[in-house]
């Protein structure tokens, strides 16, 4: 598959060719592995957990399974909004010790599944010493459109993804 053609550039940057679920999030468009989408839900009722991080909802009862939510808005500093367009994109990601495991990610909207050819992507620009940018996969541009492809394991986090392990 073309999602599994990684390429080693000088940079150490990862750039990926393939599919992409893409979403809004802010009034900008984001992009994350088609094959790390599990499903796509309406926001349901979510349970709080004492003690878990601002970007950590809660957890949400998925047909019986628990599953671990992170608000993208918080996450990402944007400003929290309770609209009711905002969906659940169900995630899987690995934890540090290899396991693997769903999460829910509040977005504001889903765009729609685009295939990027690896010429659509650009590196992630040097925005300066202090500043992480491990979470991007690189920027494409489609159709006029940049979007910020995410590396959906990086963007959780490992102190995010050690409490989801705990909570699943």
């Amino acid at each position: 598959m073309a999602n599994e053609t990684i390429q080693r550039k000088p940079s150490g940057v990862n750039r990926v060719a393939g599919k992409y679920l893409t979403f809004n999030l802010q009034a900008e468009s984001y992009g994350i592995d088609v094959l790390k989408v599990r499903e796509i839900i309406r926001v349901t009722a979510i349970t709080a957990v004492p003690q878990m991080p601002a970007h950590i909802r809660g957890v949400i009862n998925l047909r019986g399974k628990i599953i671990p939510v992170m608000d993208l808005r918080v996450r990402f500093d944007f400003p929290a909004t309770n609209a009711d367009q905002n969906c659940i994109v169900v995630v899987q990601v690995k934890l540090p010790d290899g396991k693997n495991t769903q999460m829910g990610l509040i977005v504001d909207g889903v765009e729609e599944v685009i295939n990027i050819a690896e010429a659509d992507i650009e590196e992630t620009p040097n925005f300066g010493g202090q500043v992480a940018t491990d979470y991007l996969i690189g920027i494409a541009k489609v159709k006029g459109v940049v979007k910020s492809l995410l590396n959906i394991d990086e963007v959780v986090g490992i102190q995010t993804m050690d409490v989801a392990g705990s909570v699943a």
